[in-house]
């Protein structure tokens, strides 16, 4: 069981890294707007703060089930 649950924390881990990875990009895709158009993109902004949002939920899901050792990286 413990094995099943550390598994499902790496894996968990990977999917906020993956998540942490999409929210820079928005954050570049961002940056390209403002500077091309002078104006920045709300919508890229919006889209940045909910992937961070959940890629923090995933993340503490991760150290959650990954146990009181906490030997999961975020």
């Amino acid at each position: 069981m413990a094995g099943d649950l550390r598994d499902i924390a790496e894996r968990l881990a990977g999917i906020g890294e993956e998540l942490g990875d999409l929210a820079l990009d928005r954050l570049h895709r961002a940056a390209d707007a403002l500077r091309s158009e002078g104006r920045p993109d709300a919508a890229l902004g919006a889209e940045e703060r909910r992937i961070t949002r959940a890629r923090r939920a995933v993340e503490k899901a991760a150290s959650l089930l990954a146990g009181p050792e906490g030997d999961l990286e975020p």
